[in-house]
């Protein structure tokens, strides 16, 4: 499928998302948040898909918000401002519910919202001159929308430094800090990008899916809440087709059914 905003190839059970707009280092403007949220929607209910790959076209992965788009804030009220932030908040929210399992190929600069795309990433693969930053106290503004994502990813001591500067920081910082997993240089970028999604694929899809929907719920919950929680949630699966078929496979030597779809 190919969008002017958003493009998307599917290989195997495998999908390329790409941000489409290198002219303008793949900012976001009220299009692309919604072609994103479309996209990340249409993924999360199509069972030929096991793993998604989120990647910017040309040299930037996503730096943030469209210039134009900024500019055109300015002259709106309150109100239309706060449906635009729920807007992107949709989007965020799309990418960190999807049940698939999404890595993000970050290379040239990932800031403010560029930066939050990365924390709803369920892995997160950048190359080694990639610059990292949630500039928005630069341009007097906070990182608002991005802020539940980012905190729940770096923690509230890294967030107090980085969001209040505003300073951009380095592939490595980014990894230090839990932004980002993995570190390559810029030949093996597609190489470790492909061995994570190769790893995610080789797990069952129900598992991963219910993996995914459990961290933030026990994440939220307290150790007694969690108890019943995490005890309904494994004993689901291990009566579930998947999880009788895992089962089943290990015992009996042999891989399971899903890694020959």
């Amino acid at each position: 499928m190919i969008d002017n905003l958003v493009r998307v190839e599917q290989t195997g059970t495998r999908v390329r998302v790409m941000m489409n707009r290198p002219d303008v280092r793949n900012a976001f403007n009220a299009e692309l948040i919604a072609a994103l949220t479309d996209v990340f929607g249409d993924l999360s209910t199509d069972d030929g898909v096991r793993s998604i790959v989120l990647a910017g076209e040309g040299k930037t992965f996503s730096g943030g918000a469209d210039i134009a788009w900024m500019r055109s804030a300015l002259e709106l009220p309150e109100a239309e401002n706060v449906r635009d932030a729920e807007a992107m908040a949709a989007m965020l929210i799309a990418i960190d519910r999807c049940p698939k399992p999404v890595i993000a190929r970050v290379h040239g600069a990932a800031l403010g919202g560029g930066a939050g795309l990365c924390a709803v990433a369920d892995a997160v693969v950048a190359e080694g001159e990639t610059i990292f930053g949630f500039t928005e106290t630069k341009l007097g503004l906070i990182p608002a929308v991005i802020s539940p994502f980012v905190l729940a990813k770096i923690g509230v001591g890294n967030a107090r430094r980085l969001f209040l500067s505003g300073e951009r920081f380095d592939a490595h910082t980014a990894l230090a800090i839990g932004l980002v997993h993995e570190v390559a240089s810029g030949d093996a970028l597609d190489g470790t990008v492909d061995a994570i999604a190769a790893e995610l694929e080789s797990a069952s899809p129900a598992a991963v899916a219910a993996a995914k929907a459990l961290i933030p719920l026990v994440a939220a919950a307290s150790y007694e809440e969690s108890r019943a929680l995490t005890a309904r949630a494994i004993a689901r699966l291990r009566t579930s087709p998947e999880g009788q078929e895992g089962l089943r496979a290990f015992l009996e030597r042999r891989a399971p059914g899903w890694t020959a779809r």
